[in-house]
């Protein structure tokens, strides 16, 4: 790899607006007082107790298996699930309403009784989103706002508007949302919010300590190459009118690729027919997928 280049991707400093540096962090036992933190500004009440209901997926090689994994905890408040979207895609509601649903059924399924005494949350933080209210909460609910049930609860956070406090100095927000705006601060940014708040400063030196993990870097680094790759095969493909045999030209060779692809198509709800048009893998590789 060019010695330049290289050079410039260790220079770009991954925040926790990446999922994969979040959990990283957040999963981690060690910092539970970051966890309660951010729990404490997301839901606007004290968080007492955290378990990790997929704690026991987190032995052995947790830098392998944390990316596979998503952030559900029980705690004094609820079950609650938290989500970190970088970005706003079209799939991204319908996504993350099927993890919540799932949660849902799971907890109601098992337990002796159909009961709505717990909570059952689910924390979404995303960047991206052209929206004016700083956070939006969701329930299933009639016109006249009577909930069909009591304990299902959607929240989600504008962080880019959060991001705004920062920027504009807004002193008493940054102070209100600190445990929050940190998620997305620069090495240097962090530093200078650091030094009003101790779990600030901590924060601040996990998230240096995964930047310098080679092995982070170079799943980043591979993630963010693989994403590049998908956007100029599909931008290619749909300039050029490509529906059928795709895969025989412009993608051919390309397995991992495909099935990167496949993954992708799989996430916005796409139909395998059409997965097996752009990507030429067979219906069992699909599904295996799935």
């Amino acid at each position: 790899m060019n010695t330049k280049l290289l050079e410039k991707q260790n220079e770009k400093f991954y925040t926790a607006k990446y999922d994969r540096a979040f959990k990283e962090i957040f999963l981690n036992e060690k910092n539970e007082k970051l966890l309660l933190a951010v729990l404490k500004e997301s839901l606007h009440t004290e968080v007492m107790k955290v378990i990790q209901r997929n704690i026991e997926l987190n032995s052995g090689n947790v830098f392998i298996r944390r990316k596979y994994l998503d952030i559900l905890l029980e705690t004094d408040q609820g079950l609650i699930g938290i989500e970190i979207n970088s970005s706003v895609e079209d799939y991204l509601h319908p996504r993350n309403l099927a993890f919540q649903c799932d949660n849902y059924a799971h907890y109601t399924l098992v337990g002796q009784n159909y009961t709505e005494d717990v909570q059952i949350i689910q924390i979404n933080l995303t960047y991206g989103m052209k929206d004016e209210e700083l956070v939006r909460k969701y329930f299933i609910q009639d016109k006249t706002g009577k909930k069909y049930a009591q304990n299902f609860q959607i929240i989600e956070w504008n962080m880019d508007k959060l991001m705004e406090f920062w920027y504009d100095k807004n002193e008493e927000k940054i102070e209100e949302y600190k445990h929050l705006i940190m998620l997305d601060l620069s090495k240097e940014e962090l530093k200078e919010l650091a030094k009003r708040d101790r779990e600030v400063e901590k924060y601040m030196k996990e998230i240096e300590k995964v930047n310098q993990d080679p092995r982070f870097r170079e799943y980043m680094t591979k993630e963010e190459d693989q994403k590049k790759i998908y956007n100029t095969q599909m931008s290619k493909a749909f300039n050029d009118g490509i529906t059928q045999g795709i895969s025989q030209g412009f993608l051919q060779g390309e397995k991992e690729t495909s099935i990167e692809i496949a993954r992708k198509m799989l996430d916005k709800g796409k139909e395998i027919s059409e997965i097996i048009e752009f990507t030429n893998l067979s219906k069992e590789e699909i599904e295996s997928l799935q």
